[in-house]
């Protein structure tokens, strides 16, 4: 009982301080109407195409007063190397990109998603999420996304949106927020908690990504899908308190031991370290972007399917 109260608590809290005029990892469509106008604010709209989402036409045709736009898919917030998609660019790179958006170090950064379903608040999460590791902390995301703030009856606009001046953006790695493979290897059978972000189909080995070689799940991992965090509302998707406690005390996971998400390719398991680290407050939260698509290249490496309702290893190359 007293896990799920400091769930409640924290999640709770963190509307409560965007309320009073603090940004926190999760506001509301009324904060940021009453913020609009706030110095330093930068709207980032990451709209695309998971999740019938958008794309850069959609922004055009309707977005939030004074945002700007950067598509998640298209715009290298992700990159692909050695055959593994979903990976984390190089931050000189990403300096690039945000620098780019007129996004400097100073400036508070809302993200918001498309707001129509599970799979799109991933977007928001794994961008929450870089700009994280880089070390900018002031950034949140609009629970709901423009579906939400839309179906709330705010002001909508159109065209192209703002078009700041390329400035200087600096980034400050933090590993810590970051699972490589050599952890994740090692995090088997230690303290570590490894948790597949994915539904539970696909941690059952009964559906796979064609990202991943094989079917399966990394063994000892836990099933936490990042699917029931979220519910709709009035055509859009909001993160759900309550089903936020539920599930996180369901997976029996300890908050004060490193915890590493992962999913396919490090989008899902996005939302997982954002509910796990920024809401449910776990001491120490890392990603795997490598994720599925990197832990199933290689055959030496176990992989974990369900038979007849029990888990057993199998190796599936052979």
């Amino acid at each position: 009982m007293s896990r799920l109260l400091a769930i409640v608590l924290v999640f709770a809290s963190s509307l409560a301080m965007a309320k009073g005029g603090e940004t926190s990892p999760l506001v509301d469509a009324d904060w940021l109407n009453g913020n609009l106008d706030r110095e330093n604010l930068v709207i980032l709209d990451v709209r695309s195409g998971i999740d019938n989402g958008g794309d850069r036409s959609s922004f055009q045709e309707a977005h939030i007063p004074g945002s700007i736009y950067s598509s998640y898919t298209g715009d290298g917030w992700r990159e692909s190397r050695d055959g593994v998609a979903g990976l984390l660019p190089p931050v000189a790179s990403l300096e690039r990109l945000i620098g780019g958006l007129g996004i400097g170090n100073d400036d508070t950064v809302v993200i918001v998603p498309a707001g129509t379903g599970a799979t799109d608040f991933g977007s928001a999460a794994r961008v929450y999420w870089t700009f994280r590791v880089l070390g900018h902390d002031d950034v949140t995301i609009l629970n709901g996304g423009f579906a939400g703030w839309k179906a709330e009856g705010h002001e909508i606009a159109s065209g192209e949106g703002d078009q700041p001046a390329v400035t200087e953006f600096e980034g400050t790695l933090q590993q810590d927020l970051i699972a490589s493979l050599e952890e994740v290897e090692e995090a088997r059978g230690t303290q570590a908690q490894l948790v597949d972000a994915r539904p539970s189909d696909y941690f059952r080995g009964e559906n796979q990504s064609p990202a991943a070689r094989a079917p399966g799940t990394i063994p000892d991992s836990r099933s936490l899908p990042h699917v029931g965090f979220l519910g709709e509302r009035d055509q859009a998707w909001y993160l759900n308190e309550d089903s936020i406690t539920a599930q996180v005390n369901e997976a029996e996971l300890d908050p004060g031991t490193r915890t590493i998400a992962f999913c396919n390719t490090g989008h899902w398991a996005a939302t997982d370290w954002f509910v796990l680290s920024e809401l449910a407050g776990f001491e120490e939260v890392a990603l795997y972007d490598g994720s599925m698509a990197e832990w199933s290249q290689d055959s030496d490496r176990p992989l974990q399917v369900a038979k007849k309702g029990l888990s057993r290893l199998l190796d599936v190359f052979n």
